[in-house]
């Protein structure tokens, strides 16, 4: 099994956290969404007790809610002292809706508009992400309109190769994020931003890409701001005091990924802090980090009803189950390797290979290709490990199909905490 979390009953059923999948799938209905809600918060204790113990807790860690947002998900990472990282004006109210305090959310964003500004404003959010000249000058706009003077990073592209898929690659300097240092337009922005009156530049921000399995690429995004914020200091005598040094550490998708354990990523990332301040003689800053896929992403697997088998000859055989890219989009979006198996007899063994498809109405609405699985036969409850990054998150009613149903299991017991959507639902807003 991909994670320890994922057993077998005598019955031979899946069970994630001890609640059994198959008894889910029928109560429920499918497609269903199923998060561990234990390994989530272990997952987030491992966070902030490594910033503790190699940093004296000197910073926060920040939930990135583009991996999975709803209600229930900031209530428990908010329980175990994080903070969120949103990226638009829905993800941030669905936070403060569910008690997330304003001043441990940060904003981000490449193309912020005035509303998500003016309501990061008045909200008292706690840190603004701002990644262009633009940007900048509307909110100090806002912000000398409501007299306020939010806290401001700026996002840096560090020129960092961070290995993984071109479209998830953000710190290079062909992205539409952030201020390149190359050019010097990084610089430029950190003497344009520090001459705001109605702002308040408290430090800098960088995200390198996500699904990153290594340490290097991390602890050379650390050395390469930190030799930024000294330069600043000695070219604008400006000593910023925080670096945002975003997410992106991978997990295991499938039995040939190998990550590097979150701990070790985030021992390396501060020792590449500490080490760098010590030779610039740099005060060590604040420092954030926004973890959304290594918190949530293995915890959660999505179920599914098999309707039908087809097999091609000397081609291919299909799968074909009650969702599709509507639930999950990350195959035909990036062609994301998953890990699949029958829950209803995952003891047996996957013995063929096939593809999976769904219901949408488009060729490319695929699950996965030449994917090993137990044989499959009509009414069997289809598993897709690995599922709870990018996937609710990403869910969509092409084809007016209703967005699936999130359940979370604690300690074998499981509760709905987002319902599936209605017939209702999908034509509220028609006129």
């Amino acid at each position: 099994m991909l994670t320890p979390n994922l057993t077998v009953s005598p019955e031979g059923h899946l069970l994630i956290n001890g609640a059994d999948t198959v008894a889910l799938a029928k109560q429920h209905g499918t497609p269903l969404y199923v998060m561990d809600e234990d390994m989530i918060r272990e997952s987030c204790r491992g966070y902030n007790d490594v910033l503790r113990d190699e940093y004296a807790g000197k910073g926060l860690i920040c939930y990135a809610s583009k991996a999975f947002s709803c209600k229930e998900i900031y209530r428990i990472v908010d329980s175990e002292g994080l903070g969120a990282d949103c990226i638009s004006d829905g993800e941030m109210y669905t936070a403060l809706s569910a008690g997330m305090p304003a001043e441990k959310i940060v904003l981000h964003g490449n193309s912020k508009t005035d509303t998500e500004l003016r309501m990061a404003v008045e909200k008292g959010i706690g840190r603004i992400v701002c990644d262009n000249l633009s940007e900048l000058a509307r909110l100090n706009a806002i912000a000398g309109e409501m007299g306020r003077q939010p806290k401001v990073l700026l996002r840096v592209k560090p020129g960092i190769d961070a290995h993984t898929h071109e479209f998830v690659q953000t710190g290079k300097i062909d992205s539409k994020f952030g201020f390149a240092l190359e050019t010097g337009e990084a610089l430029a922005a950190v003497e344009a931003a520090s001459a705001y009156e109605n702002l308040n530049l408290a430090g800098l921000h960088c995200h390198i890409g996500s699904q990153i399995l290594e340490t290097e690429p991390f602890a050379a995004a650390a050395r390469v701001m930190l030799g930024f914020m000294a330069e600043i200091r000695e070219k604008l005598g400006l000593t910023l005091p925080e670096l945002n040094l975003g997410g992106g550490p991978g997990i295991r998708y499938t039995e040939e990924d190998d990550p590097k354990p979150f701990g070790e990523i985030v021992r390396a990332i501060l020792g590449a802090v500490k080490a760098t301040c010590a030779e610039c003689s740099f005060p060590e800053p604040y420092v954030l980090f926004e973890p959304g896929r290594s918190i949530v992403g293995g915890a959660g697997l999505t179920l599914y009803t098999v309707m039908a088998k087809k097999t091609i000859p000397n081609i291919r055989t299909y799968v074909l189950v009650d969702g599709g890219m509507c639930d999950n989009p990350r195959y035909a979006l990036y062609q994301s390797r998953y890990e699949a198996l029958i829950a209803n007899r995952a003891d047996q063994p996957r013995s063929e290979t096939v593809t999976v498809g769904g219901k949408c109405c488009e060729s490319g609405d695929l699950i996965g290709e030449h994917m090993p699985l137990q044989p499959a036969e009509d009414g069997d409850i289809l598993a897709v490990l690995a599922t709870g990054a990018y996937n609710y998150s990403m869910a969509m009613n092409y084809n007016r199909n209703p967005r699936a149903e999130v359940v979370m299991v604690k300690n074998g017991e499981a509760r709905t905490v987002v319902r599936r959507e209605s017939y209702e639902d999908l034509v509220r807003n028609d006129l």
